[in-house]
């Protein structure tokens, strides 16, 4: 199998690392590396590397823009967030990894692509079940899951190997892309204890957060966040922007016991300064903009949307037909929100809609109130008909 290829989403860690020489010897193949920046990657160090560890070839992409424009903001026109606490931001990342995976397969003329996925968590289901819809044929190797190698036996098998790895000193497993950081393992696998200090950085503690809030607009097109205070951004700069200005001050910390698919709680620390900001501002600007009935029955496909991301099912016509209903609800969500940011709280205090359901004349009390009151009374009496009826009948 000597001229077999193999593509590796290879990340530059100790895993991928490793993998790399494991591949070649398990299945005498050619190593292909892919790795891909959605916001957070040193391409150019990590293709060195890769080419250093024994790949034949190492392939970069970068998808910050595809991730925000294909992935982010249909998920935050959703309002999708899984278990009303986590905004997915690496449960979105994996599709888009499995999709570039096929492609460089394809191009490539690999038959089979691997990654550093363990055992026991989701992101083996999304990349597994991503590429099983998108290319069938293709066989998914995953090294970690398969070869049963602790972290010191990775070490061992590198040094015996001579490969240039350095591993991490975190405590902690770190996965990172524009949407969000993600923390797990360590002393934060105990749910009691309160997560230290060194599991965040792209926030600081809200004790640490300047005195003075922070005010700031966002305007939206149709759903889609288009500008801060007056500025016309890109998706990738927007979010990137918001990331440091609501991480200065304390915004975005989420600490989640959530269900994951394979059937276990798991303990997780996010740090999603952009997401939540953005989140409450949508939010908000749909109270003006949505009836009562599409607000509430969008909340439910809020939920089933978080869901099917959660549970890597992207490629899949449910959520096609997902999209469809809320690229529909979004017709009429643009406008401006205003928010607060202080000491750990985003606060929306104020939001303008130019097709607002809001109607001054009839929500205010003051003399231009044009609410025509003498039609209470008789509302009332035909509402509240089948109580009295049925009080009178069965007591």
């Amino acid at each position: 199998m000597a001229n077999d290829k193999i593509v590796l989403a290879y990340s530059g860690g100790l895993d991928t690392s490793v993998a790399v020489p494991w591949l070649k010897e398990q299945y005498g193949a050619d190593v292909i590396t892919l790795t891909i920046d959605l916001g957070m990657v040193d391409l150019e160090s990590i293709r060195e590397r890769a080419m250093q560890v024994g790949a034949a070839k190492a392939l970069t992409v970068d998808g910050k823009e595809t991730l925000v424009n294909e992935f982010l903001f249909p998920a935050l026109q959703a309002g999708a967030i899984y278990e009303e606490q986590y905004p997915l931001a690496t449960a979105l990342g994996r599709p888009l990894i499995a999709r570039y995976l096929v492609e460089a397969a394809r191009s490539e003329g690999a038959y089979a692509v691997a990654h550093g996925c363990t055992g026991k968590g989701n992101d083996q289901v999304r990349i597994d079940v991503g590429v099983a819809a998108l290319a069938p044929e293709l066989k998914v190797i995953a090294p970690i899951r398969d070869w049963g190698m602790s972290r010191e036996d990775e070490i061992e098998y590198g040094q015996a190997r001579n490969l240039p790895i350095n591993a991490s000193r975190s405590r902690f497993s770190v996965d990172e892309n524009l949407w969000g950081r993600s923390a797990e393992a360590g002393e934060l696998e105990d749910p009691w204890l309160e997560p230290p200090e060194d599991a965040y950085d792209w926030t600081v503690p809200v004790g640490s957060a300047p005195d003075e809030p922070t005010y700031l607009e966002i305007r939206f097109e149709e759903g889609l966040p288009t500008a801060l205070d007056g500025e016309s951004m890109n998706g990738v700069d927007l979010i990137r922007h918001l990331n440091a200005l609501a991480g200065q001050h304390g915004v975005g910390r989420v600490d989640h016991v959530e269900n994951r698919l394979v059937g276990i709680k798991s303990r997780e620390v996010y740090e999603t300064p952009a997401a939540v900001t953005l989140h409450s501002a949508h939010k908000a600007l749909e109270t003006l903009t949505l009836s009562k009935d599409q607000a509430r029955l969008k909340a439910q496909i809020s939920q089933q949307y978080a869901d099917m991301v959660y549970n890597g099912l992207w490629f899949t016509h449910h959520r096609l037909d997902m999209d469809a209903y809320i690229r529909s609800t979004q017709r009429y969500v643009t406008g401006d929100v205003r928010v607060r940011l202080h000491k750990g709280v985003c606060t929306v205090v104020g939001r303008t809609a130019p097709q607002a359901l809001y109607n001054y004349s009839l929500a205010t009390y003051d003399r231009e109130d044009q609410f025509d009151h003498s039609a209470a009374a008789g509302f009332i009496d035909i509402f509240g008909l089948p109580v009295r009826t049925q009080n009178q009948a069965q007591g």
